[in-house]
């Protein structure tokens, strides 16, 4: 089985791969790359491509989400146990009439915020497992799929009242699971890769996107936002690692002018390097009519 993103994700990239297979180096569709490292996994989506389609000897994955790292570590460490755990969710679920689901998701909600304090995310336990599954429960059954919180760090996206929710497939966690014995999944900022770095390596940057209108940010997944001062520095460490450890980089984030042709916020930061553009559905805009295919950008060293 093809394994592919166990959560929904803001930004996936599922819907760019065949697009971004145009992108990736020649060395690494050539067997010449030993390590690919992603320091924002997020949902994947291009992990998962490039893990089954030219399998790097080993995967470094960062992201500064620890609810998505012990999440991965969970389905890495003992995925047999999560979905037992899932099953038994769902079948609570699928068992309540309609009001009872949207009380049984809230209690779900309430359980995941309040013990969210009392788990260690830096050594592995049993009480990982529960909480992973309480993640991706809420992730397939909150209002679009969506992950937000609130100032506190507590979850706080609605009740999503879908009929049917897909809230897991056992054989897409058992397929993870085996592509993940071959990584480590780490919480970190994207400069805590520094040090894996050389010329066989392949790193793919997929930032938080920097909002191309008010309604389209993406940056509240972490309780934290990822503003310019913060693309400015993960420019920096691009062209850090391009300077003085010779891998292969690609980054992607939104296009500017989808909204404002004058904005070349990324073409002056990134000069020097390769741009292109890929196409993408993305919703940009809160009213529906406004919605559909938009550019963004793909930016490497090669």
């Amino acid at each position: 089985m093809t394994a592919k993103p166990f959560l929904k994700w803001a930004g996936g990239k599922a819907q760019l791969l065949e697009q971004f297979r145009e992108c990736y180096p020649k060395a690494l569709i050539t067997g010449k790359i030993h390590t690919y490292i992603e320091p924002f996994v997020g949902g994947g989506a291009v992990f998962f491509d490039i893990a089954q389609m030219y399998a790097p000897q080993k995967a470094y994955l960062y992201d500064c989400n620890e609810e998505l790292v012990l999440a991965y570590n969970v389905i890495k460490k003992n995925p047999d146990a999560l979905i037992r755990r899932l099953k038994g969710m769902v079948k609570q679920y699928h068992a309540c009439d309609e009001n009872e689901r949207k009380e049984f998701f809230y209690r779900i909600r309430e359980k995941y915020n309040r013990t969210k304090k009392t788990i260690s995310c830096d050594v592995f336990s049993a009480r990982w497992i529960t909480r992973a599954a309480q993640l991706i429960f809420l992730n397939k059954t909150c209002f679009n799929g969506l992950y937000r919180v609130n100032s506190t760090g507590g979850f706080n996206v609605p009740f999503g009242k879908y009929r049917q929710p897909g809230v897991f497939d056992p054989q897409n966690i058992r397929a993870v699971s085996t592509l993940l014995q071959n990584a480590e999944i780490r919480c970190g900022d994207f400069t805590e890769c520094e040090n894996l770095v050389d010329a066989d390596t392949f790193v793919y940057f997929d930032p938080p996107y920097r909002p191309v209108s008010k309604t389209s940010s993406f940056t509240s997944y972490a309780g934290t936002g990822f503003d310019d001062n913060e693309q400015i520095r993960l420019h920096a460490f691009f062209q850090k690692l391009d300077a003085e450890r010779g891998p292969l980089l690609m980054l992607s984030n939104s296009d500017p002018k989808n909204v404002n042709k004058h904005d070349t916020f990324f073409e002056d930061l990134y000069k020097g390097y390769s741009i292109c553009r890929v196409y993408a559905k993305r919703s940009i805009n809160s009213n529906a009519a406004k919605r559909g295919e938009i550019s963004e950008l793909v930016i490497t060293n090669y």
